[in-house]
This record gives structure tokens, sequence and C-alpha cells, in this order.
């Protein structure tokens, strides 16, 4: 039952005097008490075990350096298995918005950037935690042989995955093995911070910055240097957190009051918006702050064989790009969960595909206000059916070799088992990325006057306010 709502009139006099003496007692405001141990809720790190008495032989191989480490780690690739940084696929989730349970995964998911997999494993396959899977013939998941312990646990520095992600040919594999640890934010930047394509090309918090960050970029990896599982924690292989990209359901999440308390402020005024506003709106003020993201793809522009190539501008494999740095985030309510545009699913070629629009609203009482990156793309699409299409554009035949989209897209489409009519044109498609990372010292974070004033960043009308409700009033206490 939704709660009942009250309409509040406030005069415009006020609204602003609170402005201005809120911006005053924001920037004096202290925290309560004293700031609590920030290793309090990360788990103690275990003393790694020294392997390099232990891994002696020459490994010619990635599976077989995985039968080694299984010898002592009987069930690591067992549970490894059942990851979607294995299968890349979820288990069914019942959603308002189909009849039957959908699971989603990169098997059925399309995107705006390299758009899907199917036909272009080969490729998407580097950052696959496995060995061997090709476009040729089905991935054995039940293989485990072929889990690749060395990407995530690799310290040397050296290891490097080449199509169908196997080990580069220069890599050595008894240097990965004798080196092995926990996994470091080199382990998983090496694919999270250059999913896309290219490094900060998706997310937009997530680049090679975050290697080696200042505290001023990001205070948790940087201030305190946390490491990806200190936030991500894990049993059995089980990586907690997950991405609307793929995902449907908000299980498996990482919360930023895992660790922080919501009364943490001392003034109430700030206190007052937790119910409302979440953690990152406030204290993720803007995002690519050393490294340039991407915000639009034009794949309708590729192919200009006498267009120069420039990179993070044009390609002439990929088409036209648009990126920034200092990217200011875009706001909606958000309730952990997202609808999907699926393979296959009907769209409106006039108008803009959200694929993966987030779910929430003012009413909605478990929804914040959320930071997202958006980024928009033109990209091919049926025009007969009207299906968003999956092109080849890997390996051979495949649209970056042939500059042929006919070709290309009748052979994606059969990978992926949809309908291709030989007509197609490009569509405005759009995705929201939600913004975790980045979080900068408090003394940045956003003021009153940065969303209750004229310049403010928030539409509130599109967030379902009649004005700033700093002026007119919250359509509900609280709200």
């Amino acid at each position: 039952m939704l709660r009942s709502f009250k309409y509040i009139w406030l005069l415009g006099l006020i609204g602003t005097i609170l402005v201005v003496a809120g911006v005053i007692a924001l920037a004096l405001s202290p925290l309560r008490g004293v700031a609590p141990d920030p290793w309090a809720n990360v788990p103690p790190e275990r003393t790694h075990v020294d392997h390099s008495d232990l891994m002696t032989e020459p490994f010619e191989t990635g599976p077989e350096v995985t039968a080694a480490c299984l010898s002592c780690h009987e069930d690591a690739a067992h549970e490894v298995s059942r990851t979607t940084h294995w299968t890349w696929q979820s288990e069914p989730v019942t959603v308002a918005w189909r009849d039957e349970p959908v699971s989603t995964g990169k098997a059925n998911v399309i995107n705006n950037f390299c758009i899907g997999i199917q036909s272009n494993e080969p490729d998407c396959t580097r950052c696959h935690a496995g060995y061997g899977w090709g476009a040729e013939e089905p991935f054995d998941f039940e293989d485990l042989s072929n889990v690749d312990c060395l990407v995530c646990h690799d310290q040397s520095g050296g290891y490097v995955k080449a199509e169908e992600g196997l080990p580069a040919e220069e890599v050595d594999l008894l240097a990965a093995a004798q080196s092995v640890g926990s996994p470091t934010r080199a382990n998983c930047g090496g694919c999270h911070f250059n999913g896309g394509g290219g490094n900060g090309v998706k997310h937009g918090d997530l680049d090679s910055s975050l290697y080696f960050p200042s505290e001023n970029l990001d205070v948790h990896m940087g201030g305190l240097d946390f490491q990806c599982i200190d936030c991500h924690q894990t049993q059995d292989h089980q990586i907690a957190g997950r991405s609307i990209s793929v995902s449907l359901d908000d299980a498996n999440q990482v919360y930023c009051t895992d660790c922080h308390e919501t009364t943490l402020h001392s003034d109430e005024r700030i206190t007052s918006h937790v119910d409302t506003v979440a953690c990152q709106t406030c204290h993720i003020p803007t995002v690519a702050v050393r490294d340039r993201t991407r915000i639009l793809w034009d794949w309708s522009a590729a192919g200009d064989l006498a267009r120069e190539n420039v990179p993070g501008q044009y390609l002439q494999t990929r088409g036209e790009f648009m990126t920034t740095l200092d990217y200011q985030p875009d706001y909606t309510w958000y309730n952990g969960t997202a609808q999907r545009y699926l393979l296959g699913d009907t769209m409106d070629p006039a108008t803009l595909t959200v694929l993966d629009p987030p779910l929430g609203d003012l009413d909605d009482p478990t929804a914040l206000i959320f930071p997202f990156k958006i980024h928009y793309a033109r990209q091919p699409y049926d025009a007969e059916y009207n299906i968003l299409l999956q092109p080849t554009t890997a390996g051979e035949g495949g649209y970056w070799t042939t500059f042929d989209w006919n070709s290309a897209l009748a052979s994606g489409a059969e990978a992926a088992g949809i309908p291709y009519s030989g007509s197609y044109g490009f569509a405005e498609t759009a995705m929201y990325w939600p913004l975790t990372h980045m979080v900068q010292p408090a003394s940045n974070a956003l003021t009153c006057a940065d969303c209750h004033s004229d310049n403010g960043r928030m539409d509130w009308e599109a967030l379902g306010y009649f004005g700033d409700p700093l002026v007119w009033g919250g359509r509900e206490v609280g709200r």
C-alpha cells in the first residue's frame, strides 16, 4: 500500500532562506561523534600461502595450471562453475513485465557498446573466467579443467588473456602460477575497467585511474587502499555485486549501509534525505575524473574508409564516438531493479529505446534518487521486424573485416537465433549505468544549492514533483 500523501506548500522566500542557511550549515556540519573504523566491517585478509616452492614444473597450457591448483583446492573449480563469472547467465527470475521467468546474461541480452557476444565469442571471451570459448562449437560449461584460476589470482603482472580466453603466447605460466594471491584491483580491473572495448568506456566510475587512485578520486581505494573484494566480499568464489546491464533483480547487491550507519550525519536535515536520496547521489558528484568515458557510440557512421581513424572520436570499424571528462550524473528513481530489452523484443525505431530502464518512482517507498551515467548509441535494427540486431563484428566474415552490414547482420542473427529480413536501419538507444565507485571525500559532497537552486542538477518535474520540493513542498512527508 502506498504511503499517504500530504501536500505542503512553502513560500518561495522561506525556501530561498533555507537554501542559504543549509549551505552554511552543511559546510560547518561535522560527523556525529567519532568516525567509525572503516575496516570494522571488512573481513581480515588471511595471509596467502607463498606458492613459489609449490609450483615448480613448467606449464604449457592454462588447463595444466588449473589441474595443479585443483590438486590442493579440490572444490575451487566447482565453486567457480556456479558463478556468473563462469556461466555468464543468471538463474530464472520472475518479473512483472513478463509472463514467464526470465534468465538474463550475455547469451541473450544486447547492449549499445559492442552489441553482443553471439558469433563474436573468440573476441568477447578474453574476459571470460575460462579457457577455450570459441564460436565454432558450444562451450562445455561442465568441463572444469577450463576454469581459469590465474585471471583472478595472478600477481606477477604478466598474465594476459588472448582470443577464446586462452593465455597469450608471451605469458610465463610458471611465474604466474608461483605468484598467486588474493585478487587485487589489478585482477578485477583487467576486465571491469576495460569493458565495452577500452579503458573507461562503459561505466564511467570504473577505469584504470583506480589502479593507483588518490584519496580525492576515491576515498575507499585511494585513501584506505581497499581492494575490490573488501566491498565485493566473496565466499566460495561467489562475489557480491551485480549490474543492471545484465541483471534483473536486486539479489547479491552491495550497499553503502553494509558498513555505514544511516545516522552518520549530525545535521538532521541531511539525515532526513536518507529515505529518498542514495548515498552515492551526494558523495559521487562526478565520475570520469581522470580518464574519459564514452557517452555516445554511432555505429551508423562506421565503414567510411576515406575517413581518418582518430582514437576516441572515430574508427572505421566501429563508427563515431563522443567522450567526456568530469561527467555529471543523471538522476532518476531506482529501487535496485530494472527492466531489460532482450534479443527478439520489438521496439519502435522512431523513438529512443532504453535497454535497461531503472525501475522505481516517487510513489515507490523502496526507491531512491540515484546517480547514473547514460550511454547513447545508434545501432542496427531490422527495418521489417522492428527488432534490434546482433551483428557478427569480430573474426573472419565479421564487419570489422568485410565492412558489409548485410552479411554481418545475417550471420549474427543466425547465431543469436533471431530473424533477419535483409532490410536494416539504425535506431537510437540508451543504457543506464549505476554509479557507485569514485566516492569522493566528504568535503566534495553535494550541498543544498547543488540541487535546490535555479541552476540545480535535479530535474524535479521528471522525478515526479511539482517543482523543487524545498519551494513547492513534497508530495509526501519525507519525499
